[in-house]
């Protein structure tokens, strides 16, 4: 129904975009629509914003003139978003998660490096799921390596969803590890050898950086992932710390006490409104699924659909993701923001937890995240609500370009279904 619902509001296309006078690709301006910036300028009841040379130019009322030469479209009340930032994937690293030659995302047996993992070297920009994806309003992705057999899992990348060969903007972004069950699965199967193992890997990075000899090195990790943990003890890469059980959490808070220069956030949550005001206090943020409600396993008792609402209210930054880091279903956080909202969060804090608080989250909220001059120019035109299940985009833009609102499932679905023709399943070319 998504689908069929996209080629509907395709169709609209015609009557959303109007051209005014000579069109350059480059400079477009978008009228009468309403702006969700998610900046300053905040909620803009029939706004303008302009674009050109990928950079948003301005924003405001409809009293903004439009320069000679822009192509003018017309969104006629339409809601105008940043684009989305799917917070936690594994986009161009599995393919097929049943195929091993087509997943990328971990290392698993004994090699000399775990921390020193780099997904960006793996991340195909020509995977199906790319544009999937981003004809969904998804310009922007955090793509992490996943769990192996280590309480570390790697580094991650930032990547555009837009065309070209190389997706990735930002190589080691950030650095993923896992406590709790999983961490202690790989650390003597105890929660609390995975924290003692974290902690003195730590320990290792800064003894290693004062004296960096990796023929003598002896430590709990080798001398190439010490080398790769040391901007992380310094605060300079951002650690992501898989946690769910409110045990699990309060030794996070604890780690960030002993060790202040962090920068920690958390993946996952799930008992994180036991919490809230500690993470709060901590200035800790959270990656979350708000339809992680259920007592799956023992560090899950406590998981509420009202857990996102009660940490945002709590004054944690919340941003809404996928923490299974699924590569197929990265476009579900549209969703998983609007059933938060259908569980107390307010509306405009989902779309921030989508939009702005994961670009904070990831230290690049002056490039992304919301519509401000002077930001890349991710620009979505909704046919309805955002976090409604059934609107999609209208128009999508990364960097100023329109995208094409086509991907190997759509052109699937206009081979098989007859749209119009005189013969059931006729062929489209």
């Amino acid at each position: 129904m998504k689908a069929l619902a996209t080629s509907l509001a395709t169709s609209l296309m015609a009557g959303l975009s109007l051209f005014a006078g000579q069109a350059d690709a480059q400079s477009i301006a978008i009228t009468g629509g309403t702006i969700h910036s998610m900046g300053p300028a905040g909620l803009i009841e029939d706004g303008t914003l302009l674009m050109k040379d990928g950079v948003i130019e301005a924003v405001g009322d409809s009293a903004l003139a439009v320069p000679d030469g822009y192509r003018v479209i017309k969104a006629e009340g339409r809601p105008v978003t940043p684009g989305i930032f799917a917070a936690f994937t594994q986009i161009g690293l599995v393919e097929v998660g049943a195929v091993e030659d087509t997943r990328d995302g971990s290392v698993r047996g004994d090699v000399p490096f775990h921390a020193a993992f780099d997904v960006s070297y793996a991340i195909n920009p020509a995977s199906s799921l790319v544009p999937v994806t981003r004809i969904e309003g998804i310009t922007r992705a955090a793509v992490t390596a996943s769990g192996g057999d280590h309480v570390l899992a790697g580094q991650g990348a930032l990547i555009h969803l837009g065309e070209g060969m190389d997706l990735v903007t930002r190589p080691r972004a950030f650095m993923t590890a896992y406590l709790g069950a999983d961490g202690g699965d790989e650390a003597g199967n105890s929660r609390a050898g995975a924290v003692i193992w974290l902690v003195n890997a730590l320990k290792d990075a800064n003894r290693y950086a004062k004296a960096p000899n990796p023929s003598e090195w002896a430590g709990v990790v080798s001398a190439l992932d010490a080398e790769a943990l040391a901007p992380v003890v310094r605060g300079d890469q951002k650690l992501l710390i898989h946690a769910s059980r409110a045990s699990d959490l309060l030794q996070v808070i604890r780690l960030k006490k002993e060790m202040p220069k962090l920068d920690l956030a958390i993946v996952g949550a799930a008992e994180g409104w036991m919490l809230a005001d500690e993470l709060a206090a901590a200035k800790i943020p959270v990656i979350m699924q708000p339809f992680d409600n259920l007592p799956s396993d023992f560090s899950h008792l406590a998981a509420t659909q009202k857990n996102a609402a009660r940490l945002s209210q709590a004054g944690v930054l919340v941003a809404i993701g996928d923490t299974g880091a699924d590569s197929h279903n990265a476009r579900l956080v549209l969703q998983y923001a609007g059933n938060a909202v259908a569980n107390g969060m307010d509306w405009a804090y989902a779309l921030a937890s989508i939009t702005i608080n994961p670009a904070r989250l990831y230290g690049v909220e002056k490039e992304l995240g919301s519509l401000e001059p002077g930001k890349r120019a991710d620009v979505v035109i909704w046919d309805g609500d955002p976090l409604e299940v059934m609107s999609s985009p209208d128009a999508v833009f990364i960097d100023g370009d329109e995208i094409e609102l086509v991907s190997r499932q759509t052109r699937l679905r206009d081979r098989y279904m007859n749209l119009g023709g005189d013969q059931p399943f006729a062929y489209r070319d």
